[in-house]
């Protein structure tokens, strides 16, 4: 990710204001595209599986190289370690609470992720969606103030991470008898609640000083870990075996290599 100014007064203009929001758009269009496959083909869990898998190492090196070392370049390590621990309390107890309102299966592979409640279940997916998404979101927008464009590892890494938790969450309410029309409406919403949160991260951080921004971006990768090892790993591990080792340190190995390109324009 790019270098970020230090502070200053606000300078966000409409232009930049839209662009946030359809870098969060793009990111989060994943979840759409997920629906829409799992509305039209039932996909291995096997598949599924590699392709979470895939996501979960991507996620990682976003996390180790454009939220946590970012944050230290900017801030010299000030605000970091708090930032990690509200973003990682924050998740779990928010993850807590949805899985109490039927979503505890979103991400499930299994055809359970919409569970048997119905309308409840399929609210609690989208909370549990947007708790998941909101502080990747808030970090694309963020990411902009500096005025060198996007981290393309950030986006890679939201963009894969988002597409087996659509397919996955939409077979379930599939088989719990969701009509498709009401899923569509139902993974539409939250992308666009994604793209107006990372127009939030551009407008309402702008001007922030160093330990602020270090703060938030280690709060994004606080509550990213947690929701990996909370959620993705366990489920992708379930369903692919032994291979998804191999499949996350690729992911791992292929955000490095786009996040060295990045440093090296």
């Amino acid at each position: 990710m790019a270098r970020l100014p230090a502070s200053g007064p606000a300078r966000w203009d409409h232009r930049r204001v839209l662009d946030a929001f359809l870098v969060g758009l793009l990111a989060a269009s994943s979840l759409l595209i997920g629906c829409l496959i799992a509305l039209a083909h039932r996909v291995r869990p096997r598949t599924l599986a590699a392709i979470m898998a895939f996501g979960v190492g991507v996620l990682f090196s976003a996390v180790a190289y454009d939220l946590v070392a970012d944050s230290f370049q900017v801030s010299g390590g000030e605000g970091i370690t708090l930032g990690l621990l509200c973003g990682s309390l924050t998740f779990f107890v928010g993850d807590l609470l949805i899985d109490r309102a039927g979503g505890a299966n979103r991400k499930s592979m299994t055809g359970d992720g919409g569970g048997s409640g119905g309308e409840s279940s399929g609210r609690a997916i989208v909370l549990g969606t947007v708790l998941d998404g909101v502080p990747e979101s808030m970090v694309l927008g963020l990411s902009l103030l500096s005025g060198e464009g996007v981290s393309l590892t950030m986006m890679a890494a939201v963009f894969l991470s988002n597409l087996p938790e659509a397919m996955s969450a939409t077979s379930g309410l599939r088989a719990s008898g969701q009509p498709a029309g009401k899923s569509v409406r139902m993974w539409t919403l939250v992308v666009l609640v994604s793209a107006l949160a990372s127009a939030a991260g551009y407008v309402l951080l702008d001007g922030a000083g160093p330990a602020t921004i270090a703060f938030v971006q280690s709060f994004a990768a606080g509550a990213i870990l947690t929701m990996l090892v909370d959620t993705m790993v366990p489920e992708a591990v379930k369903h692919g075996g032994r291979m998804v080792g191999l499949v996350t340190t690729l992911g791992f190995a292929v955000a490095f290599g786009l996040a060295s390109l990045e440093v090296l324009v």
